[in-house]
């Protein structure tokens, strides 16, 4: 899609009775469209909309093709679209009931290039080469950074810091007997992660999670748990993994060897799992002592694992959008679905997860599933995600933040038009619950809520090895082993904040650039990332985010 140069307004279907405005637009503007004469009765804001056509009270508001609101009061023609005058509605979803046939682009150029992973036993290909270390539960967090500070500072995977530097100054002030005075800042010293060890050069990182779950939950949250997080063991980005458990918990060494069972009988990347009310040693010191020693011998081992070329095929892209404004569903969303679209068609896999955020869209997924079973699966969790939601007083209806609601977005259904954008439009092959791992090349559905760090952590411990987030007003997200790329849906926020914007879309607000020329950078710039040629923003400030989907009661 092109949108042409210093236009200022953009009907994204055929059918559709509201038009987004590209630019600000003042009340009494005269827009022609398709020969329809529309004077503005607001003044809309740029990513907001407006109607081509009166619409009733009760009257059907319809954006991306589909069903996006109903009027709350009448509508003038050339009137302002908002929260006062629609509320969501969207339609029913009755599993697949059309056929679907898939023209998949021409990826010519690209079939014959490679990426320089890291290839594990299993068959996978990790675009990062990482250890892990992870607590069963939350007793153990003050040892996963009591461990944290000591690989770090002691392998010299520290931060070059500016901000302590500050603290030091007015600590020397202090100390001095001089009056505090805030030191200027220095913009050229970025606050930035060493990635690698002198001694461990084959070594991306060593990441530590920490959480609050893994006891004083139900069976269901246990077992979720520790599917997640043998997920993060089995993702072909870690190399291997450092494990501690209190004992007494929810969430046992047994159940966690269960779930990693499950999803690999033949798992063999080193694995150190130590129990500390089992220990017969001399308390937690010592423990810890050999949970170093261990882990030393650990990282020496996956240290002689070397990039290596491998198809695209082998490539698992996850793609999210957050903090979207209303432009992510015509820039960034459709020009990573058109980078999905041809991963797929290079034998690749893709996943979009945040539920809440496919409302709307579900008829038009269902029917792009290969089967009735995966559709009909989606269609399940959906409405159990809606019951859920129900029960505590939620509903989709409520999905739009502020920030949401002020750049355009006034609805969850036109929210949700505009994410499912990113999911490009190749067919469905599995619809995944949370917790379960990828087993499918091609698009998979991954159920997860739209927050975020829990759908990106849920899609990094479903096998995804890069991760493509859109954003509109500007999301630090990142993962602790799945490289994040961000990208803006519009030039203003990539100028704003730099330090957090990889790609940015919008030249395909301005007309400058196509979604799919965009769609094609992505790829390229993909590609040398999984090489570990490039690092992104979210790498470069050690943006480790990791929250797991608590969803039960608390015991």
């Amino acid at each position: 899609m092109m949108i042409t140069k210093r236009k200022t307004f953009l009907q994204i279907n055929d059918v559709d009775n509201l038009l987004v405005a590209l630019q600000n637009l003042k009340k009494g503007t005269e827009i022609i469209h398709n020969g329809n004469r529309i004077i503005l009765q607001d003044d809309i804001d740029a990513k907001h909309k407006f109607t081509t056509e009166a619409i009733p009270m009760n009257g059907e508001a319809i954006m991306y093709g589909v069903l996006v609101g109903i009027a709350k009061q009448a509508i003038p023609k050339g009137g302002l679209v908002h929260t006062f005058n629609l509320h969501h509605a969207s339609q029913e979803f009755k599993g697949k009931i059309k056929d679907y046939h898939w023209s998949p682009p021409n990826v010519d150029k690209w079939k014959d290039l490679t990426f320089n992973g890291y290839h594990r036993s299993d068959g996978q290909v990790g675009t990062q080469n990482f250890w892990l270390v992870i607590p069963l539960v939350f007793c153990e967090n003050r040892n996963i950074e009591l461990l944290k500070n000591a690989f770090i500072n002691g392998l010299g995977f520290q931060k070059n810091d500016p901000f302590t530097e500050q603290v030091v100054i007015l600590k020397n002030q202090i100390q001095n007997g001089e009056k505090l005075k805030l030191p200027d800042f220095d913009k050229s010293k970025k606050t930035t992660l060493v990635h690698k060890s002198d001694l461990f050069k084959n070594i991306d990182g060593i990441k530590f999670l920490t959480h609050e779950s893994g006891c004083g939950e139900n069976k269901d949250e246990s077992d979720n748990l520790c599917s997640l997080l043998a997920g993060y063991c089995l993702n072909p980005n870690v190399g291997g993994i450092t494990i501690l458990s209190l004992g007494c918990q929810n969430s046992q060494i047994s159940l966690f060897q269960q779930k990693l069972n499950e999803k690999d009988p033949n798992f063999s990347k080193p694995l150190y799992i130590f129990e500390q009310q089992q220990d017969e040693g001399s308390g937690v010191e010592q423990m810890l002592s050999e949970v170093i020693h261990k882990t030393f011998e650990g990282l020496i081992e996956i240290n002689k694992c070397q990039r290596s070329p491998a198809p695209l095929s082998k490539l698992r892209v996850g793609v999210k959008c957050g903090g979207s404004d209303g432009f992510s569903g015509i820039s960034a969303n459709p020009a990573i679905g058109h980078t999905a679209d041809l991963i797929v068609s290079l034998g690749g896999t893709v996943m979009i997860a945040e539920f809440p955020e496919l409302c709307g869209v579900e008829q038009e997924l269902q029917n792009r599933s290969i089967n009735s079973q995966v559709a009909d699966d989606f269609g399940l969790m959906m409405r159990e995600y809606a019951k859920r939601a129900a029960a505590v007083g939620a509903g989709f209806d409520m999905n739009p933040s502020p920030g949401n609601i002020k750049d355009g977005l006034i609805t969850d259904a036109i929210k949700s038009a505009g994410a499912a954008k990113k999911a490009g439009s190749s067919p469905i092959v599995d619809s995944l619950g949370y917790g379960k791992y990828v087993t499918k090349s091609g698009l998979n559905l991954v159920c997860t809520p739209g927050n975020d760090v829990l759908a990106t952590t849920g899609m990094a411990g479903a096998g995804a090895t890069i991760q493509l987030f859109t954003t509109g007003l500007g999301t630090p997200t990142g993962n602790p082993i799945c490289p994040m790329v961000k990208l803006s849906t519009n030039t203003r926020l990539a100028e704003k904040l730099p330090e957090i914007i990889d790609i940015d879309c919008g030249p395909i607000i301005s007309g400058d650039k196509s979604v799919e020329e965009i769609g094609e950078e992505v790829l390229n710039y993909i590609i040398k990332l999984a090489s570990g040629e490039i690092n992104t923003k979210a790498m470069d400030l050690g943006q480790d985010d990791f929250m797991f989907w608590r969803r039960g009661v608390k015991l």
